[in-house]
């Protein structure tokens, strides 16, 4: 479901894209997540890199023990990517408050410049 944080393995990756297996959370609309035939979920990263524990327009920060996460650690937007479901840990972490969840929207938003002239 939309907004479900999950462990995911993100490798291989490139460059500078988050890789390994790490928290992501689900950022699909859920009429794709429930669909049997659709075998792909967008997400968002998490990461505890102090680089990017400061909010930001891309990044929404998560504190320890919020949607069950044991660090603090931040939703990268900018590096929202779609994986196949096969990815994710069969057991999730947590999920964020409608509030987060909102932010992280934002944070895509703005990632992507939509609404923004």
């Amino acid at each position: 479901m939309r907004g479900d944080i999950y462990f995911v393995e993100l490798s291989p990756r490139s460059g500078s894209e988050q890789r390994g297996r790490r928290p992501c959370v689900i950022v699909s609309t859920d009429a794709f997540n429930r669909a049997r035939g659709w075998r792909s979920v967008t997400v968002i990263p998490l990461t505890t890199s102090p680089r990017w524990l400061e909010e930001s327009h891309t990044t929404v920060v998560l504190q320890a023990g919020e949607a069950n996460l044991p660090k603090r650690c931040a939703a990268l937007a900018h590096q929202i990517t779609t994986i196949d479901r096969t990815k994710l840990d069969n057991r999730k972490v947590g999920s964020l408050s409608a509030g987060k969840l909102k932010l992280v929207e934002t944070a895509i938003l703005n990632y992507l410049a939509i609404g923004i002239r």
